[in-house]
């Protein structure tokens, strides 16, 4: 299910042109993606003055993801620039400025077929997880207040990647919630009252 398009009255933006990932070695990270995963590579580019390589893959819908690979880059950093592990499985916070994860969009009717699909590749995918606004966001089982159904999985590199996919439309009274400022988060470090 896709969800309905909301007007950007400033800019006519049309999707994601590509995400830009750092990858420790770019032969592994392009058997991944495109063997494992299935994503064409579309473009590879080697970088001027020895600085490394760029290479992007179609994820669908014009979209792409684009991975650098620097020969001098620093090691990951878990639990700083990325999760520890996946939900359910360890420390899912990271670092201001950093990416989280990225979640792919699959077909919801395909969903538990790519869930086994994952699990005998390997890949070591989380149980799925039903997203609802229960207290604790997560349902065992499907019902109409699931509004998307997620598996994580980690890339060769620690990246955290999600199949996703929209399981109802969204309305207004799915945005209930005021932002939080960087004051409140003693608020929100506050154990939790019973």
């Amino acid at each position: 299910m896709r969800q309905p398009e909301k007007e950007n009255r400033e800019f006519k933006i049309q999707g994601i042109n590509h995400l830009a990932l750092v990858c420790k070695d770019m032969a592994r990270t392009v058997d991944f993606y495109q063997n494992v995963l299935g994503m064409p590579l579309t473009k590879t580019i080697e970088l001027p003055n020895n600085m490394g390589q760029h290479f992007f893959f179609d994820i669908g819908n014009g979209d792409g993801l684009a991975f650098f690979w620097f020969p001098n880059a620093p090691e990951a950093a878990p639990g700083v620039a990325s999760p520890v592990a996946a939900p359910g499985k360890g420390e899912l916070a990271t670092a201001h400025g950093s990416m989280n994860h990225v979640a792919f969009d699959v077909p919801e009717e395909l969903f538990d077929e790519y869930y086994e699909k994952l699990k005998a590749k390997g890949l070591n995918p989380t149980p799925i997880i039903n997203h609802d606004d229960s207290a604790y966001q997560v349902s065992r089982e499907l019902h109409p207040g699931v509004f998307v159904r997620s598996v994580y999985f980690m890339d060769p590199d620690g990246i955290l990647l999600e199949f996703a996919c929209w399981t109802r439309v969204f309305t207004e009274a799915d945005i209930k919630h005021v932002p939080a400022k960087a004051i409140d988060k003693d608020r929100y470090l506050e154990p939790a009252r019973a």
